[in-house]
């Protein structure tokens, strides 16, 4: 638990100068993820908020949407041959009375980019599993966001990152409000399990969904990254890289306002232009 770094040895050549040091490095272990006792998962992850790193992803599943539709989520003691606990397995259980999806089904369909199916099998199976449509809130006006605001959101999320300053090896995502206040950060080897960190906690806190938030990713904005803001009713999703084209498809049929390329004061909207103030943008320029 909080296994967050290790140290190795590195031989460290500048310059043609050669030097033995040790390396503060990221840790990575697997997670398996256990749903009523059956195992469901294995991720690869950095150690911590493992607890809410299985409850997001679940939601993503379309598992859960509310804190009270989760009865406990524990370590599971004897994962190994000789009875010890690894800290690496987690069992979700559910309350009473809640009804699972078909997630065995969902999972080989839209969960990973790289499942060899077809887009429109993807596309269809998170549009019918979201529990909410992605909006702005009820009887709230729509988010309209300043592009300098977005500008101003990498450099935030790049300071909050306190692993990757002595790693250089985290990924990480980040919630802030429309106002751009910071929210939340988490840090992992993946950046699909920062997403689950955020949005596990975001349930545990009773905060789904997300409206009225900007979800932050470094690094690119896959269909899986899409997907995990949809299952969570996040209307904004923005990244410092690129998207993939199923990620930007499901922006446009969700109405997720899609973000690329977020570099300063410059970046590319690929979906959902209407939240984002675009002739102020362009007076500016």
């Amino acid at each position: 638990m909080g296994r967050v770094t290790e140290r190795r040895k590195v031989i460290r050549i500048r310059d043609g100068a050669i030097s033995t040091r040790p390396d503060t490095l990221v840790a990575e272990e697997p997670l398996e993820i256990r749903l009523n006792g059956k195992p469901l998962a294995i991720t690869m992850r950095t150690p911590g908020d493992d607890f809410a790193l299985a409850a997001g992803f679940l939601v993503s599943e379309g598992v859960f949407g509310r804190a009270d539709e989760v009865q406990n989520i524990v370590y599971c003691a004897g994962a190994t041959v000789d009875g010890s606990n690894t800290y690496n397995v987690v069992d979700v259980r559910t309350a009473p009375g809640v009804v699972l999806p078909d997630i065995t089904l969902e999972r080989n369909v839209y969960t990973t980019s790289s499942c060899g199916l077809c887009g429109k099998a993807s596309l269809d199976a998170v549009r019918t599993t979201a529990r909410w449509a992605i909006d702005d809130g009820a009887d709230a006006p729509p988010v309209r966001l300043e592009p300098a605001l977005l500008a101003g959101l990498p450099d935030r999320l790049r300071a909050a990152q306190r692993v990757f300053d002595r790693t250089g090896g985290l990924h990480a995502a980040a919630l802030f409000t429309e106002d751009g206040e910071l929210l939340d950060v988490r840090e992992d080897v993946g950046r699909h399990n920062a997403v689950d960190k955020l949005v596990g906690l975001a349930l545990q806190r009773g905060d789904l969904p997300l409206s009225r938030t900007i979800l932050l990713v470094s690094g690119r904005a896959s269909f899986e990254l899409a997907q995990k803001a949809v299952m969570a009713g996040v209307p904004v999703l923005a990244a410092v890289s690129a998207p993939s084209s199923l990620a930007v498809d499901l922006a446009a049929e969700t109405g997720l306002t899609l973000v690329g390329f977020l570099r300063g004061p410059s970046m590319n909207v690929y979906a959902g232009e209407h939240r984002i103030a675009l002739r102020a943008a362009a007076a500016q320029g």
